[in-house]
């Protein structure tokens, strides 16, 4: 399935986008604050592709004029999100490379992926959660209509090996029809 917006094409990943993947994700101040370690090799991104990118619902965020993957969106299911979400329900995760940081790109892919999840998927609900200190996120989730919900201290990071206090918004259906 592929998605496309004003500015953005948001499609599967590939094994090919593995050098763009790289590029960005290389960067400390990417992949830490999403949760997961910075990458250490173009081989190290396209295992990523390969095993986690390529889950069902993941796209890759690309600008309409040249396709490229410059950062990711995509819908976790319940059972593997990270905080408490029930049937019905998805929570949306992001990030964007750092060069196209205060553009709006992933404020417009996560409306993308609002409208996909509450007309397509039928869902009732929508999460998205950001670690302290993390304010880029945090607006971006206000910008998108989500409401702060509840925060979770000491949550472990299987990646990344330490413990983050999260903070958790939360956007019905109801709601994002009546602000969209």
């Amino acid at each position: 399935m592929e998605f496309i917006t004003e500015r953005l094409i948001l499609r599967p990943w590939e094994e090919t986008d593995a050098e763009s993947l790289y590029e960005y994700a290389k960067d400390p101040a990417v992949g830490p604050m999403a949760g997961w370690p910075v990458h250490k090799s173009v081989e190290d991104s396209r295992e990523i592709i390969k095993n986690v990118l390529s889950a069902e619902e993941t796209y890759a965020v690309c600008l309409r004029e040249d396709n490229r993957a410059i950062g990711s969106v995509g819908l976790i299911p319940p059972a593997q999100s990270h905080t408490e979400v029930r049937p019905g329900e998805v929570e949306v995760g992001y990030w964007i490379g750092v060069p196209f940081w205060g553009k709006g790109y992933i404020p417009e892919a996560v409306r993308e992926l609002q409208r996909h999840a509450f007309e397509d998927l039928n869902c009732r609900a929508m999460w998205c959660g950001y670690d302290e200190g993390n304010e880029k996120s945090k607006r971006c989730q206000e910008k998108c209509g989500f409401v702060y919900h509840h925060t979770e201290k000491d949550k472990p990071r299987e990646l990344m090996g330490d413990t983050k206090t999260e903070h958790f918004s939360y956007l019905t259906k109801e709601q994002w029809l009546s602000i969209r």
